[in-house]
Parts: C-alpha cells; structure tokens; sequence
C-alpha cells in the first residue's frame, strides 16, 4: 500500500552536491537519489561523477530531463530527439545509467495548447522515455510535474502509463492542486507516487505561526514541527516517497527519524474536508 514503509529521497535541486552530504547520507540509511540535468548550472550530472564516482552505485538514482540551455536561461522541450540525446547524455556524464528517468515539469510545453495538440506532444515524449527505458538506458520512466492541473487537461488515459509520477507535496498545497494530482493519478495509473518540496519550498515562517504535530498520532509532543508536516506530507497526496533537499546531516536525520511516525489519516481526512468546505462556501 501506499505510504506505508515511506522512504526518504534526498533531493539536489538546491544542494552544493558535496561528499559528506552523500556519505552523510549512506549512514543514515538514505540510498535513494535524486537530482536533474538542470540542477546546479546543469553541472549536477558531471560533478556528481567527479566527486563521488564511487558512491554513486550504492543509490538508486533518478534525474530529470527536459530543460535545456537556453539563450541567458533554461528552455523547457518535450522534443523526443532532444529528450533521448539528453538521456544518453545524462548517463555518459554520471558514468551509470540512471535508474529512473523523469520528465521534467511537462506542463511548461502544454500551457496555451488545444487537449488535442497536448496531448500528441505529452503522448510523444513519453514515449521517448518509455523506448529509452525499454533499451536500457534507465530501469523505469516517469514525470514530475510542478503543476498537475495542465496534465489533466490532456486524455492520458491513452498515453504510455509512467512507473513513477513525481508531485507536490504537503500541507502547502492548495486543494485544486491536490484534487488535480488525485485525478490524474487515478486516470494515468502510474506504479508509484512521489512527493516533493514537503515544506514548500522553505517557507520557515510558516512552520514557527502553524503546528502540524496535531496531523501526528499521539504522543506527538516529541516531534518537531518541521518533522510532522514532512511526515503528514505522505499524506497529502499519498505518496510512497518523498524528495527532500538539504546540505545539513543533522537536518536530513531528523527527518529519517521521522519516517518512524504514524500520521493521524482521519485528521487528515478532516483536514481535506475543510479545504472542499471552503472552497465552496
């Protein structure tokens, strides 16, 4: 079932990618990775490689492709020739193919599109991904997607099902957002969920005014704040993963000692109802 052993997967999307982050890691049992050919100056992949070449076989590793350098910045394609060469490049760069190949936030190339025109371009890229799983370049295949609103406008229904829908996360995300993730998760079947930006893309106020440990079963009183609403996040939507970024170990230990709460689901349910309450009220 989903949700029920949560993992951990330490995020690079703002990472210094540093060795003792990732040996940091490994201690603590964190063996899932996850970056994109975009993240730091669209260097991750190669320094990655250059400093911890040896580490790297001891995570599961996923990256995303899908945005490329751009005249003064990046530019999102859902091109498949420019997604299979970015793929092949992506594993000669790390030195190992990646286990899981992502499309990167898909939604930037259907905003303004007819559902027609949106969805042979969304249908043709993921095919790429499916034909680079099925040659070995990556064990499975999937999409992250910032905004799943844009994807429900589409029938992939029809389209080559993902083995991993990467999403926002947590108590931050609005209702029509969380609504739209259900939606398309029910409609696209993907094998796995994944949660990401638990904490709202580091928002700090939010958690000193707000206390989630209320989302935790009892006792809760032992549990940071920051550690409840990365626990309730599983949650919201439910998810079997969460992708978390920090250059702090002693952050990244609090939040594995938190996979070990149990969240509260009927306050969480609760919690859902009064979000569709006020929305229509």
């Amino acid at each position: 079932m989903h949700g029920a052993d949560p993992r951990l997967v330490l995020g690079l999307h703002r990472s210094r990618h540093h060795r003792d982050l990732l040996t940091a890691a490994l201690d603590l049992g964190v063996t899932a990775l996850d970056t994109a050919a975009p993240y730091l100056g669209f260097r991750s992949h190669a320094v990655l490689a250059e400093t911890a070449a040896d580490l790297l076989p001891k995570f599961t590793l996923s990256t995303k492709v899908g945005f490329f350098p751009g005249a003064g910045s990046a530019e999102h394609s859902l091109d498949p020739v420019r997604l299979r060469l970015a793929i092949e490049r992506a594993a000669r760069e790390l030195g190992r193919e990646p286990d899981t190949v992502l499309l990167h936030n898909p939604e930037h190339s259907l905003t303004g599109l007819s559902p027609a025109d949106g969805r042979a371009l969304l249908g043709n890229a993921c095919t790429a991904l499916a034909d680079a799983a099925r040659d070995g370049l990556c064990r499975a295949w999937g999409v992250a997607s910032w905004d799943t609103r844009s994807l429900g406008m589409v029938r992939v229904e029809d389209l080559p099902s993902p083995d991993v829908l990467m999403v926002r996360a947590g108590l931050l995300v609005d209702i029509d957002l969380l609504d739209a993730t259900t939606v398309l998760r029910t409609t696209w079947q993907a094998d796995e969920t994944w949660g990401m930006s638990p904490f709202g893309g580091g928002h700090k106020k939010v958690w000193k005014d707000f206390n989630p440990r209320p989302f935790l079963r009892p006792p809760h009183d032992g549990w940071s704040r920051f550690q409840a609403a990365f626990r309730t996040a599983f949650h919201l939507p439910t998810a079997s993963a969460m992708a978390v970024g920090t250059d702090d170990p002693g952050h990244l230990a609090q939040l594995v000692q938190a996979l070990s709460a149990e969240v509260d689901t009927a306050a969480v349910s609760q919690y859902l109802r009064a979000l569709h309450g006020h929305r229509q009220s």
